[in-house]
């Protein structure tokens, strides 16, 4: 959601600014931290 909003605020100052694939990469790879820190967490637990 985030990444969207960013991208909203850079067309509204520069219709030719398309951020969006940078946004969701950096939204992605915080995901995949997650899960990775998740699968650890569960691995010390199990």
């Amino acid at each position: 959601m985030a990444s969207r909003v960013a991208n909203e605020l850079a067309i509204k100052y520069d219709k030719q600014n398309h951020i969006l694939k940078y946004w969701m990469a950096s939204n992605i790879s915080g995901v995949i931290g997650s899960a990775v820190a998740a699968g650890v967490l569960i691995s010390f637990l199990s």
